[in-house]
């Protein structure tokens, strides 16, 4: 069943054009993810029919990240992908499969990924969370919610459980470091190994500035 992917991307962008969100999640995000949901995909064999419209509509619905319903986003924003994708004209066959992609995708949602599709999709947005992207998207939420870069007392969580809402250094410790060891492809546990290590350098410099131990 032929589609046209030019067609999907110009679409995707004039209706996320159209949307809010924050810094972290602008078009430019959603345009890495696709980048890097299609690379994985050529490597686990992934039907693009499938990852390209869930790549590119995993942020559809913008949810603050200090919301009470950021567990539901990716739910609402699969349901809101399917309602255009089906007003586009995307294959029904697919749209099941594409919903679930996007609803696995998210790390808080914690939705397990039962096909390679929604694998390559999770992988590639995670992605985006890690080396200098991630690195910056980071600081970006955390500077829009006056979050400090870390807490003078303990900026590395050595002595208590890390919490990323009350600084940005914190968010390292609750979730991505974590991000390597939850990589589903294989493509994409070598991708996050190399921008994992990026992200312990900086903790390391950070730690020589400020005077820190521990890293």
């Amino acid at each position: 069943m032929a589609v046209d992917f030019a067609e999907l991307e110009q679409r995707c962008t004039e209706a996320l054009a159209a949307q809010t969100g924050d810094a972290a999640h602008d078009l430019e995000h959603v345009r890495r993810v696709v980048r890097n949901a299609r690379q994985l995909a050529a490597a686990e064999g992934a039907q693009l029919e499938i990852v390209l419209p869930a790549a590119w509509l995993h942020d559809c619905v913008s949810v603050p990240k200090d919301s009470a319903e950021r567990s539901r986003a990716s739910r609402l924003a699969a349901e809101q992908a399917v309602t255009w994708l089906r007003a586009w004209g995307w294959p029904e066959a697919w749209l099941p499969e594409i919903a679930h992609a996007i609803e696995a995708h998210s790390f808080s949602a914690g939705v397990p990924p039962h096909t390679i599709e929604a694998q390559v999709v999770q992988d590639a947005d995670r992605l985006e969370a890690l080396g200098a992207v991630g690195l910056a998207r980071c600081l970006l939420l955390s500077g829009a919610m006056r979050r400090p870069l870390y807490l003078p007392e303990d900026p590395f969580c050595e002595h208590r459980a890390p919490d990323d809402r009350v600084a940005a250094v914190d968010h390292f410790f609750a979730k991505l470091l974590k991000l390597e060891d939850a990589m589903q492809t294989a493509g994409g546990r070598r991708e996050a190994r190399q921008r994992t290590e990026y992200l312990r350098g900086f903790l390391a410099q950070l730690g020589r500035e400020i005077g820190a131990e521990g890293l």
